[in-house]
């Protein structure tokens, strides 16, 4: 694999907090992640957030955080959130919330001006890809309004024309663009528009508590 994905900000419907990162990965990506105002006491700061979900979050930092520390997070204008530091480890530091956060809420795009592209959110449900005239059973990792990241025991080569197709979504042709073992990156030749996108997260999101309530 020559061509590796660029490293954004992974949103995630599930209530847990982001476990730990694999190191393997850690140089294998370029990163753009996004910015978040970090408080702690009188003291505040910019941080990196890597990971976020309704339960938590993990966080980069330019200074030592130690385990235990109670701190807040701006994840946007006027948006707090506060939690504690359950770890730390080489300048990343997980943090459970408090109280759990609505993702999908905070993902919502405001009403009037631009609408922003949406991240990368992460997913834990089936997707189905056609490939030369083959059906195949793969797992879909995150998804953005540009293209998703699957797992899949079949094989598809690089460039190859495919189509995804995932409960509560329209059926989009896309492309190959990368391969990391049994993980494709698949570019879609249409951006998903917001409010489908947005649809399908809130069915999602409603499906994770579900089975974390039950």
């Amino acid at each position: 694999m020559s061509d590796y994905p660029v490293e954004t900000t992974l949103y995630s419907l599930s209530p847990s907090a982001p476990r730990r990162p694999e190191r393997r990965h850690d140089e294998r990506y370029l990163s753009l992640l996004r910015v978040g105002a970090l408080i702690i006491g009188t003291r505040r700061e910019l941080c990196l957030i890597r990971n976020i979900s309704a339960g938590g979050m993990m966080i980069r930092t330019y200074s030592a955080i130690e385990q235990g520390t109670r701190l807040s997070v701006e994840l946007k204008q006027g948006n707090m959130v506060s939690g504690i530091a359950q770890w730390a480890e080489n300048g990343l530091i997980g943090i459970t919330f408090d109280t759990q956060i609505d993702v999908v809420a905070l993902l919502t795009p405001p009403g009037a001006g631009p609408q922003p592209r949406m991240p990368r959110i992460e997913l834990d449900c089936s997707a189905l890809v056609r490939h030369d005239g083959n059906v195949y059973r793969t797992r879909a990792i995150n998804v953005s309004q540009g293209g998703i990241c699957l797992e899949s025991w079949a094989t598809f080569p690089l460039g190859a024309d495919v189509v995804v197709s995932l409960e509560g979504l329209a059926s989009v042709a896309g492309v190959v663009k990368w391969q990391d073992g049994d993980s494709y990156g698949i570019g879609f030749n249409r951006v998903y528009p917001v409010n489908e996108l947005m649809n399908f997260l809130q069915d999602q999101q409603q499906d994770e508590c579900r089975r974390a309530a039950g």
